[in-house]
């Protein structure tokens, strides 16, 4: 007898404690909905006309590239009348979205960069979405900035989706880190990876050593340290695209790290939608997210686009970063 198929709502329902059910399972589901059309468009981007550039800048003061603009508005439309959010963040806008007044708020916020890794799009190389998940503070307001920015450790879930040969939708809710892969023929996401965990053995390090010259000594010592050391022995893998190294090296073990440089000090990546969800799906498969000193899960954002260093993956490997780093102090 062949296996059963396992979609995301019917393992939310079977699988996950009681919070994860209700509103949260249908949440999920329009994310892989949005997902659907991401990776339609990301597939067909060449022959549809959506390469290259918008001719608009974010708040980052990054180019939009069309496909930006695509997957922000597909995850704005299909998420902001469903009643199941109060209040969304996206790296594409510069403030936090409101829901509009004719439709009903639901318990839950949503924080999202909607196409990570979007500088590799022309060149088809793998990218992403990431998404966090929050309960409202006050169920009696319609959503406020302080419902937004919240640290890791208030996420009730997290998740990206990896467009790539595959698409995958990977996400935990507080119960394991599980991964679905669409089936193209039948367009539903079907469980694939179950408890997803970091191998204790790790595989690679993913640091951009082009940049070597900009890093603190004390990262540059690590970076060394990483180089050289043959216990385990590592191999360097970087492709540029966050959701792309991370999921890389949740599946064969290792570490990524975005440290700061002499023009970002704080490194690039934005703490509330992208290092603190992945730092929750990192500690829920037995690894370790941190900027070096502390857990990323442990620090509240002052802004909504705040950048922070990162480091993430084995454990091992990040606490060893914080060894290094914590010395210049």
């Amino acid at each position: 007898m062949s296996s059963p198929l396992i979609t995301i709502e019917r393992f939310l329902l079977s699988q996950q404690p009681e919070y994860a059910k209700g509103d949260l399972t249908t949440l999920f589901y329009d994310i892989a909905l949005a997902a659907k059309m991401i990776a339609t468009q990301t597939r067909r981007a060449a022959l549809l006309d959506v390469l290259g550039y918008e001719g608009t800048t974010n708040i980052q003061g990054e180019r939009q590239r069309k496909l930006d603009v695509y997957a922000d508005d597909i995850m704005f439309k299909l998420n902001d009348h469903t009643g199941r959010l109060c209040a969304m963040v996206s790296e594409e806008r510069d403030d936090w979205i409101r829901i509009p007044e004719n439709y009903s708020k639901g318990h839950y916020v949503m924080v999202y960069d909607p196409l990570d890794g979007s500088s590799n799009i022309d060149t088809n190389v793998t990218i992403g979405t990431i998404f966090g998940i929050f309960r409202v503070l006050d169920d009696g307001n319609r959503g406020r900035l302080e419902d937004c920015l919240r640290c890791g450790r208030d996420l009730v879930a997290a998740g990206y989706i990896i467009y790539g040969t595959s698409t995958m939708f990977v996400y935990s809710a507080g119960a394991g880190v599980h991964g679905f892969t669409l089936d193209p023929e039948i367009g539903e996401f079907l469980l694939t990876h179950e408890n997803m965990r970091f191998p204790e053995n790790p595989a690679y390090y993913s640091l951009n050593f082009g940049s070597y010259r900009s890093w603190e000594p004390e990262v540059q010592q690590y970076g060394d340290w990483l180089q050289t050391i043959t216990e385990p022995r590592l191999s360097q893998r970087y492709i540029g695209s966050l959701v792309a190294d991370f999921h890389r090296n949740l599946l064969y073990g290792g570490v990524y790290g975005y440290p700061g440089e002499v023009n970002l000090p704080n490194g690039k990546i934005r703490l509330l939608y992208e290092a603190g969800p992945l730092a929750f799906l990192a500690e829920h498969a037995g690894g370790y997210g941190s900027n070096g000193k502390m857990s990323l899960l442990d620090i509240k954002p002052d802004g909504l686009h705040q950048r922070t260093q990162v480091f993430i993956g084995n454990r091992s490997l990040v606490e060893k970063a914080e060894e290094f780093i914590r010395k210049q102090d």
